[in-house]
């Protein structure tokens, strides 16, 4: 029998392992799977596998050990000992940080909530009509704090409410009633929790943007440079068209004020010689 204090063999060549394959891609992330159903993590994994970006459940003293063995080839990946914590999983992979981060946002998805939860965001209740009957219901919304009453027959929430605040436990008897309302209020699904890409550490807010969101901003803040570029009279490539076009329509402004008898300028002469002619004159009588 190994002494105390010595390590099994199995576990040392399971570390090693867990070593070789975070070395194996440039990158390595650290994703939560708290709350995961077995059946469908097992799904995600296989996505995750088929996707090449195989995952590793593993314990976190031997994920600890792994990243702190896989440091001393790769330095960049310390970091991420800072954050293993809860129930942790590996992942490795190669291509770009963002895109898996999206990739780990689409497997999350609504859960109903059991109680004794940590709210993730304020819970609100809409003011609305319910699906309950009136009956001894309308009590127990009352007494888990929900302004219900009942009108015309039909049981209500009279305003929006707040019933739990972020950051605070989900009391049971709110759960049930949220799960009856069907408002899930938590996510199920992995975690992004850290990510190294070769010599690069990204943490998870870095990740968390959307992209359609960033486009916008961005296509708005090229039409404002623009504009404020046309109005300087600042000649780029972009700009010349517009500056151009500008002068051009100023220029057969001036000329057809001035009467300027050109190829442009002729019709709108024409046009301004023979309105007073076309307008209605006085009615005389007869």
């Amino acid at each position: 029998m190994p002494g105390r204090g010595s390590v099994r063999p199995e576990r040392v060549a399971h570390v090693d392992a867990l070593v070789e394959t975070v070395l194996a891609r440039p990158m390595t992330a650290l994703v939560g799977v708290r709350g995961v159903p077995a059946s469908a993590l097992q799904k995600m994994r296989r996505e995750l596998r088929g996707r090449k970006h195989p995952i590793t459940v593993a314990t976190n003293s031997s994920i600890r050990h792994a990243l702190a063995k896989a440091a001393e080839r790769r330095p960049s990946l310390k970091p991420l000992l800072d954050h293993v914590q809860d129930q942790t999983a590996l992942l490795v992979a190669e291509g770009n940080p963002f895109a898996l981060s999206r990739e780990l946002v689409q497997t999350r998805s609504p859960t109903p909530a059991r109680g004794g939860e940590i709210a993730p965001a304020d819970i609100l209740v809409p003011a609305g009509t319910t699906s309950f009957k009136p009956g001894p219901i309308v009590g127990e919304l009352q007494q888990a704090g929900f302004p219900a009453a009942i009108e015309k027959g039909k049981v209500v929430l009279k305003k929006d409410a707040l019933v739990v605040r972020a950051g605070a436990p989900i009391p049971r008897a709110v759960a049930g009633l949220l799960t009856r309302l069907e408002i899930f209020p938590l996510e199920v699904g992995l975690e992004l929790r850290a990510l190294v890409d070769g010599d690069m550490f990204y943490a998870p807010d870095v990740l968390r943007f959307d992209p359609d969101a960033y486009l916008s901003d961005l296509s708005r803040a090229v039409r404002q440079a623009l504009g404020v570029a046309v109005e300087l009279g600042y000649v780029t490539p972009e700009t010349l068209p517009h500056l151009v076009g500008r002068a051009h329509r100023r220029a057969l402004a001036l000329a057809a004020a001035a009467g300027v008898p050109l190829p442009d300028t002729i019709p709108s002469t024409f046009v301004e010689a023979f309105r007073p002619a076309a307008a209605p004159g006085p009615v005389t009588g007869t």
